[in-house]
């Protein structure tokens, strides 16, 4: 505890202070985004010339199979196939940290702009208040009642500080377990698979190509998975393009994955809007799509409706209700039954309004009160209006689109 302590910085007294620390901050994030840079471009470099060593590899190999073939002779390929599986394991990582390079570079690259904008914003707050009174002091002589006149941010940036930091600590912990527990194991994995195939080449030929067949789907596979977590931690998309090809991405992986039809439909004409707000936006909905699913619907309807100066969402979950027996329907005749089978058929019937209700509820897919509650909160900070139906099954976004005067300045 006192080691950790010592190496933390002390917590800024001033906002000229707070702002000068976010100014180094941007700089040193300036210079890792530089060496990132090189990074990929040394990646790309190996990338490249290990899928031309591949490319030559299999060409040889298919070459030496067709003269082989050709003579009705049967090919020694074991030194063909062995440097075939090592180029194709060798691409494959390449690429992958090509991926993961690029990821960073993007995030880091968001990360500076946002320190850069914010140590600028407050550089253009006026002196004084905060300046002038410094951090509050107990006990503290000549305050007065100008005291009560002191800019209250004064006194918060080492707890604002402190939120950051542990903001940031929590990101990246969430980030380096999903990355061990995802890519980084499925790279291990291939790294096992290409050995074992490397044994098998000089020892059983045939059964090496199959799996080298397995070792191409892993690497795939891999692939895959690393490029779905680089969407989940920051949509790429989102920057390049915008909302609606974002959420109908997210709509269609996301149902693919659960096996769940989403329709997503947009109308009336998408444009671009402030970065904070995009963000927020498409989290908030994916979140909400992301929660019906895991409530187990078996259908979800996504629609998003554009005008001049809102944005109108909706989503729709549902589920199949079960088919259930028709109530016999009440006659006059019915009166005139014996006490006994008057009560048999109206047992019938309340036990068949019973299974109809229940039905009616079990069709009913809600939205859960974990998400709805984390969807509060964002759309609260980012003034938005959210709302949900009294059974939880249809949510609803209505945003207000700032002018786009205002987005062009």
């Amino acid at each position: 505890m006192t080691d950790r302590a010592t190496t933390e910085p002390p917590a800024p007294a001033s906002l000229s202070e707070l702002s000068a620390r976010m100014s180094e901050e941007a700089v040193r994030l300036d210079k890792e985004l530089g060496e990132v840079e090189l990074l990929i471009s040394q990646a790309r470099t190996e990338a490249t010339r290990h899928e031309t060593r591949r490319a030559a590899a299999a060409e040889k190999l298919t070459v030496a199979l067709a003269a082989a073939t050709a003579r009705g002779e049967v090919a020694d390929t074991t030194e063909l196939n062995a440097q075939l599986v090592l180029m194709t394991k060798r691409a494959a990582l390449m690429e992958t940290q090509v991926d993961v390079l690029e990821g960073k570079q993007r995030a880091l690259t968001r990360f500076r702009d946002s320190i850069a904008g914010y140590a600028q914003a407050l550089q253009a707050v006026p002196a004084g208040g905060a300046e002038a009174a410094g951090p509050p002091t107990k006990g503290r002589k000549g305050s007065g009642t100008n005291a009560a006149a002191v800019d209250p941010i004064g006194s918060l940036p080492p707890a604002v500080s402190r939120l950051l930091l542990g903001a940031q600590e929590d990101m990246r912990r969430e980030i380096a377990r999903a990355m061990h527990d995802g890519p980084a194991q499925s790279l291990t994995n291939i790294v096992l698979q290409a050995q074992i195939v490397e044994r098998l080449v000089r020892t059983d030929p045939a059964r090496a190509a199959a799996e080298v067949g397995q070792l191409v789907a892993m690497v795939q596979q891999t692939l895959d998975a690393t490029k779905s977590f680089i969407f989940e931690v920051r949509p790429m998309v989102l920057d390049d393009l915008g909302l609606v090809p974002t959420l109908r991405r997210a709509a269609r992986d996301r149902g693919r994955r659960a096996g769940v039809p989403v329709e997503f439909e947009s109308m009336g004409q998408d444009r671009r809007m402030p970065m904070d707000l995009e963000s927020g936006l498409f989290r908030i909905l994916d979140e909400a799509l992301a929660g019906y699913l895991d409530a187990r619907a078996e259908r979800v309807t996504f629609k998003l409706d554009w005008s001049a100066d809102q944005i109108d969402a909706a989503m729709y979950a549902m589920r199949t209700a079960a088919e259930t027996a028709k109530a016999a329907p009440e006659t006059a005749a019915g009166k005139d039954l014996p006490p006994a089978l008057a009560a048999m058929m109206e047992e019938r019937r309340a036990d068949a309004r019973s299974a109809a209700e229940h039905a009616q509820r079990d069709s009913i897919v809600a939205l859960p009160q974990s998400t709805w509650r984390e969807i509060q909160g964002r759309a609260a900070t980012l003034g938005l209006t959210v709302d949900l139906s009294p059974d939880r099954s249809e949510f609803r976004l209505l945003a207000e689109l700032p002018p786009v005067a205002d987005q062009e300045a």
